[in-house]
């Protein structure tokens, strides 16, 4: 798995949905970048819903944490949108997901 952060955003705003699709690594640190683009694609139009895919990204649980709380609030982190302004977010995930990488020791 790539560990570099990849984001695509599809926006139609005839149906006020937007998508964000992540591929990569989503870390705790890296999930303020799907926060960042959340934002502007919720700025684009009141009332957007908003789709959060990370099916095909590796997600540490704590990020998935961070993540699914923002979309039970809707709202965006306040470092993130200051005004809180409401977003509604859902989660689209897939099992993979870990909390530290798994090393192996030689026999």
């Amino acid at each position: 798995m790539n560990s570099k952060l990849s984001i695509v955003v599809r926006v139609d705003l005839d149906h006020s949905k937007a998508q964000v699709i992540a591929k990569g690594h989503i870390t705790i640190h890296s999930v303020n970048a799907l926060y960042v683009v959340a934002k502007r694609a919720n700025s684009l139009k009141g009332g957007l819903d908003l789709e959060l895919d990370i099916s095909s990204a590796w997600v540490d649980e704590e990020a998935l944490e961070m993540l699914r709380s923002a979309a039970r609030a809707r709202h965006l982190p306040a470092i993130i949108d200051p005004e809180q302004a409401p977003c509604t977010i859902s989660v689209l995930a897939d099992r993979r997901h870990h909390s530290a990488p798994a090393f192996r020791h030689a026999a």
